[in-house]
């Protein structure tokens, strides 16, 4: 009489695809990383020059209103300025009784620079 037994378990093969399975995933998370990190740092510096650009229209939308009559104080007019990563430059543009200003907020990422820009009109 012959014995039969049955052992369960897997075998090496099934536990090699199964390696290669899990590595590859691994690899994919990890690369899926490093791209988030890097759309999460842009998307700081992003946020900083629309904050510069935006806090320089209020600035000068302050300046504007502060003299009688309208947007004739000494400090309203086209500039630029350096804060710390951030280039900001602004023009005034009359027409009539109204004043465009668009404000740009230039900041340099890794692949180069990148330039946000906000645009509003005054009436003075």
């Amino acid at each position: 009489m012959t014995r039969q037994t049955q052992e369960g378990g897997f075998t090496i093969v099934e536990v090699m695809v199964a390696l290669v399975i899990l590595v590859i995933g691994v690899l994919g998370l990890i690369s899926a990383s490093g791209s988030v990190n890097r759309m999460l740092s842009e998307g700081r510096w992003q946020t900083e020059g629309v904050q510069a650009a935006s806090a320089r229209l209020e600035r000068l939308r302050q300046l504007a209103k502060s003299t009688s009559p309208g947007c004739t104080a000494s400090g309203f007019a086209n500039g630029t300025a350096t804060t710390g990563n951030v280039t900001e430059a602004w023009t005034i543009t009359a027409s009539g009784t109204r004043r465009t200003i668009s404000a740009s907020a230039t900041y340099r990422l890794k692949r180069g620079l990148r330039t946000v820009t906000l645009t509003t009109t005054l009436s003075c």
